[in-house]
This record gives C-alpha cells, structure tokens and sequence, in this order.
C-alpha cells in the first residue's frame, strides 16, 4: 500500500483538474522503471484506464493504481509533496529503498 500526505493530495488534486481528471473517477499511476543513477526510478502519471494486473488502493481519497511488477518495490511507501523554496516536487519516502541519489528520484534495493 501507499500512502498519500495531505500536501501531496492537495498537489494531485489540483494537477488532476488541471488535466483534466477528476480525483473521484481517475487515479495516480505510480510505478517503478529502470533508470536514475541508482538503477531504479519513480514513475508517476494520471490515468483513466486499470489493467488486469494493477493493484489499487486508496488512501486520504487519492487512488493510486500500481502494476504488479512494480508493487513489491513500493510496498510502504509515502507519498509526499515537498514544495517551497527548495522543494523539490512529488518525494518519494520508500522504506524498501536502501541507497538514493541526491535528487530523489532514483533509489535501489
């Protein structure tokens, strides 16, 4: 399961808008690809449409859609948002992760 921060859904929900999804009827996709200078990286994006293999779950009425490849690297994660004058965007706090690089965006296990 992930967990959502209450600024991270605040951000969702008004990028959702902005795009044109409803957070009622659409979820966040969030996943993990090959890539960053970790070896693993973070992917997040909305999406309309739940495949066969996804898992959803939702929490403080964000739904968030993971495919099953993906869910074992997640598992735990909080999603939070971190904006400011050093913000850096959507943070990622995975507690599977056992080395991160400097901005955040990649890890491996």
């Amino acid at each position: 399961m992930i967990k959502v921060s209450d600024t991270a859904k605040q951000k969702i929900t008004n990028l959702m808008s902005e795009d044109g999804f409803n957070v009622n009827k659409h979820f966040v996709r969030v996943g993990v690809k090959s890539g960053g200078c970790s070896g693993l990286s973070y992917d997040l994006n909305f999406d309309q449409t739940q495949n066969e293999d996804d898992k959803v779950f939702e929490d403080n009425d964000v739904r968030i859609v993971i495919n099953k490849s993906s869910f074992l690297y997640l598992v735990g994660t909080t999603l939070e948002y971190s904006g400011g004058l050093n913000g850096k965007g959507f943070v990622f706090n995975n507690p599977n992760a056992q080395r991160t690089c400097g901005c955040g965006e990649s890890f491996s296990l």
